[in-house]
């Protein structure tokens, strides 16, 4: 899936003249915990909660060390006045904003979440003569709905309403075969009424786990029954 398949497209947004008290009160109404700052079109920053916190009105500024700011530049001095007194966006929007295209993979957007710390990223097209449009944004909640959307509520069956155990099996050894982690063939699966049961040796608890996890992906699967242990002998992968 790409970004553009999930991505809110009516993204609401605010100009850098926009009274911070109006995003306050947007935030709160849309419950929303950022908002794009665009000027023609253009993503010029975003304003999230967090740069709220530290205000003057509510007595959180930052509490300065006057010893350290004998070291800090005028522009950081200043930078913290501004985000803590100022009345706009403009004031207090971050522009350093991380964004990506609509054709990005979602494990892209996933990656740059959790690179970068943040909980949404606008997303922008690029048009024939270079300029950028925003065009929607995909935050964290989107990536949890299209999950809802795509994983059922219930494992899935089929014919007299569970599938084979001999189906269940190559399902699931098919599935282990693509995966670095394990080395489990033929031998350490059997499958009786739809209950797998897992056999063998283990590198280390992390493989049994992640085994099971394997074993309860599978449709049809009712139980299962991890009789695994781990090895006393070799390195842990893991931990290399």
């Amino acid at each position: 899936m790409l970004a553009r398949d999930i991505m809110h497209r009516d993204v609401v947004t605010v100009t850098p003249e926009t009274s911070l008290g109006a995003i306050a009160r947007l935030l709160v109404e849309k419950r929303f915990g950022a908002v794009p700052v665009t000027e023609d079109g253009r993503l010029v920053g975003i304003v999230s909660e967090a740069d709220l916190l530290h205000r003057e009105e509510l007595g959180t500024e930052r509490r300065r060390n006057r010893w350290l700011d004998a070291f800090a530049s005028i522009e950081t001095l200043a930078n913290a006045y501004r985000s803590a007194h100022g009345q706009l966006a403009r004031d207090v929007m971050a522009r350093a904003v991380v964004t990506a295209g609509p054709d990005a993979p979602l494990a892209e957007i996933v990656e740059l979440m959790e690179r970068r710390h943040i909980r949404r990223v606008p997303i922008i097209e690029q048009g024939p003569d270079g300029s950028e449009r925003l065009i929607g944004i995909v935050t964290r909640g989107d990536l949890v709905r299209a999950l809802a959307t795509l994983t059922p509520a219930s494992p899935v069956t089929a014919g007299d309403g569970r599938l084979s155990d001999r189906r269940i099996r190559d399902m699931l050894l098919a599935e282990l075969a693509r995966q670095p982690w394990t080395d489990k063939g033929a031998g350490s699966v059997t499958v009786l009424d739809g209950v797998v049961h897992l056999w063998g040796t283990v590198t280390n608890e992390a493989e049994s786990r992640a085994l099971v996890t394997a074993a309860e992906t599978i449709p049809g699967v009712v139980a299962v029954r991890d009789h695994t242990f781990v090895a006393s002998w070799g390195a842990d992968p893991l931990m290399v």
